[in-house]
């Protein structure tokens, strides 16, 4: 059954995390996992997005203390996965907010165990199509997350008629309320 279409405001939070790992450096894979959208930051669980919820890891003898927080919710009501939470829109409404989540789960990702990769069975060629494409997104996100300045710099010089416009960087629909 293929998978279904992403609503806009997912995509739009799935873009907000991937901004924010941007400015990290770091190497980030996205993939799905427990029916999200993942970032692995280094080859280890770190963030991602179920609908309109954060998927944040932090250390699991944290987890009875974050899981009080209101509009938080452990990812497994059954106590099998400590230290995954899904924070709810009114856990990381403003910009502070947010960045405690981002934050946290990247103070916890050098301490995190990563999983051990499972075999996959190659092809003759040594290679499967499925590996191919990881490798493939993989290399993509690699290049979006440079930290190179001329890769975020805006051009100084106006178009040229005929020309494209050049886009301007938009705010993210999470943070509306930051302006009232």
């Amino acid at each position: 059954m293929p998978a279904r279409p992403l609503s806009d405001d997912t995509l739009q939070l799935i873009d907000a995390v991937r901004e924010a790992l941007a400015e990290q450096g770091s190497d980030v894979e996205e993939k799905r996992m427990f029916g999200c959208h993942v970032f692995m930051v280094d080859g280890k669980m770190c963030l991602g997005v179920e609908h309109d919820e954060l998927l944040v890891r932090l250390p699991p003898t944290t987890h009875a203390e974050v899981a009080e927080t209101p509009g938080v919710r452990p990812l497994s009501s059954r106590g099998l996965m400590d230290g995954y939470f899904l924070v709810g829109p009114a856990a990381y409404a403003t910009r502070a907010q947010w960045q405690h989540w981002i934050d946290a789960a990247l103070a916890f990702n050098p301490l995190a165990k990563a999983t051990p990769k499972k075999a996959k069975p190659k092809t003759a060629a040594g290679n499967t199509a499925e590996t191919s494409n990881a490798a493939a997104r993989k290399r993509s996100i690699k290049k979006s997350t440079s930290s190179a300045p001329e890769a975020h710099e805006q051009p100084t010089k106006p178009a040229k008629t005929g020309s494209r416009k050049t886009v301007t960087p938009r705010k993210h629909s999470v943070f509306d309320d930051d302006d009232l």
